[in-house]
């Protein structure tokens, strides 16, 4: 299969997004797709696309069978057909569909952004179906070398041809640093927690006592 162009990755991607999250709209109309591409959330990079551009790259797709066109009952609608041509499970095509989407991510990046449509165990399964791609020929995806200042390495779809380390950038905040910040408040958010569930069962203790105290001075038995 040749490499797919970056808006026939888009396209592809959606059809694969929607059909686990709309599936009461699936398959999609022209007009459906066109919005997914263009969506301003769980995109990187954000695309504007014109109908007829997305048309053209949806007749792309149908050449290499990786979407099929279904007759609505008024409009043509579209479906994917991405795990039976390239042979893959559901698991990998939805981590396929999401690096199409969003970018470079870690494993634990790609488990969150995947829950939708994939509920992966741990990030050990991530990484388990993330090397199966890789060893594939011709391999489907590639780890990249670690960044400065992360410790987690990132993986990228090669669906769209080869990807170079150097001109691929970091996800705004999602530096080691950044994920460093957020443990450390949520660290401090479980440490008042916890001292405030100390500070109640004190109180707790001190009015069983004030209870056992009125009881005994009125004789009533507390067993």
């Amino acid at each position: 299969m040749r490499e797919l162009t970056p808006l026939e990755a888009r396209v592809l991607a959606v059809l694969v997004e929607k059909q686990a999250t709309v599936p009461d709209t699936y398959p999609l109309s022209l007009n459906a797709l066109v919005a997914g591409c263009n969506q301003k959330t769980a995109r990187d990079p954000v695309m504007e696309t014109r109908e007829a551009e997305v048309a053209a790259a949806i007749d792309e797709l149908k050449a290499l069978s990786l979407v099929v066109e279904v007759s609505g009952a008024r409009v043509l609608r579209y479906e994917h057909n991405m795990g039976r041509v390239l042979a893959l499970p559901s698991a990998a095509v939805a981590l396929l569909a999401v690096l199409m989407l969003r970018g470079p991510q870690t494993a634990a990046e790609l488990r969150q952004n995947c829950e939708r449509l994939h509920r992966f165990a741990d990030v050990s399964s991530v990484e388990g179906f993330l090397e199966e791609l890789a060893g594939k020929a011709p391999p489907r995806v590639v780890r990249l070398a670690r960044a400065p200042g992360t410790r987690e390495p990132r993986w990228a779809q090669l669906l769209c041809g080869p990807v170079d380390d150097a001109a691929v950038p970091l996800a705004a905040g999602r530096t080691d640093a950044a994920r460093g910040a957020d443990a450390s408040a949520a660290a401090a958010e479980l440490a008042a927690l916890k001292a405030e569930l100390a500070r109640q069962g004190e109180d707790l203790q001190r009015l069983q006592g004030v209870v056992r105290r009125l009881a005994r001075e009125l004789g009533i038995a507390t067993d």
